[in-house]
């Protein structure tokens, strides 16, 4: 097993939490073997992959939307450049959407805030009476494109 990095070596070299390790080796976004003893061996070009994940997810993406794009690798080999642009075209209009819905958010908390109203029955933001209830649940005047709950570094 030369040339095989310990999951400590994984962590320290790539910034990933042993614990985020394992539970991306459960979902399958990166494979390990084992030691007769049972302990994970990487191949170097999990580091790659890992880094795949960080930026995917840095991007907005979901895991289960990471394992995908990368099933469609063959041999679950490590993404390439070209893997990459063609995998990140895909996402371009999700990101796009939500820049969008950002920059509409950062102006319409700047105007709310600095219009003055106060009022409880105009403000987009107020919700009296709990209405948005009947809507369902979460943030449902957010827009669509913002609801999602960003990834964290520490996944378990």
């Amino acid at each position: 097993m030369d040339g095989l990095l310990t999951i400590g070596q994984v962590a320290a070299r790539s910034g990933v939490a042993p614990s985020a390790l394992r539970y991306y080796e459960a979902q399958g976004l990166v494979t390990a073997s084992r030691t007769a003893g049972g302990a994970r061996r990487f191949p170097r070009s999990v580091l790659r992959r890992l880094a795949f994940v960080r930026a995917a997810q840095n991007a907005g993406l979901s895991l289960p939307e990471i394992r995908e794009a990368l099933a469609t690798l063959p041999d679950g080999r490590t993404p390439s450049a070209r893997d990459w642009a063609r995998l990140s075209e895909k996402w371009r209009d999700r990101l796009d959407e939500q820049i969008r819905a950002l920059v509409q958010l950062r102006d319409g908390l700047s105007s709310c805030i600095g219009c003055g109203c106060l009022s409880l029955t105009r403000c987009a933001l107020s919700n009296p009476g709990d209405v948005a209830a009947a809507e369902g649940p979460g943030a449902r005047r957010l827009s669509p494109a913002l609801r999602r709950v960003p990834p964290t570094s520490n996944a378990r």
